[in-house]
């Protein structure tokens, strides 16, 4: 059987008043700030992914893959720890479906100033 992929490209800190989480990890703000900036990217991720699947989540067969871009110092290294907080909410919205393959990377910086940036790979019916 095979199946069909959703790329949703990725998606920053944007909140329902503009730019949430600005900034730089390892600078101005630590990891708990980050994995709440990961959180709000990915629940950006599922909205996206909600208007390609016409409004219907339930659609989603697998969490494939989740790439995780984190604004940082040089000298900052705990970037997975930061990116779990959008993997800990693909799994609390699609339970085991949600349990994916991911990367975590660490950048210079990012689109309009945001400390996280997330995309990913969904599999739907």
């Amino acid at each position: 059987k095979s199946a069909t992929f959703l790329f949703i490209s990725g998606q920053i800190t944007m909140g329902p008043n503009g730019l949430e989480y600005a900034g730089t990890l390892g600078l101005d703000m630590n990891v708990d700030f980050g994995r709440k900036a990961a959180r709000l990217a990915a629940i950006n991720v599922l909205s996206q992914a909600a208007d390609a699947l016409e409004g219907n989540l339930d659609r989603v067969t697998r969490v494939v893959k989740v790439t995780g871009f984190v604004a940082a110092t040089q000298n900052f290294h705990q970037h997975p720890e930061v990116i779990n907080g959008a993997s800990e909410l693909f799994v609390d919205v699609f339970g085991e479906l949600g349990r994916h393959a991911r990367a975590a990377i660490g950048c210079a910086s990012l689109p309009r100033g945001s400390a996280v940036e997330v995309e990913a790979i969904f599999a739907f019916g």
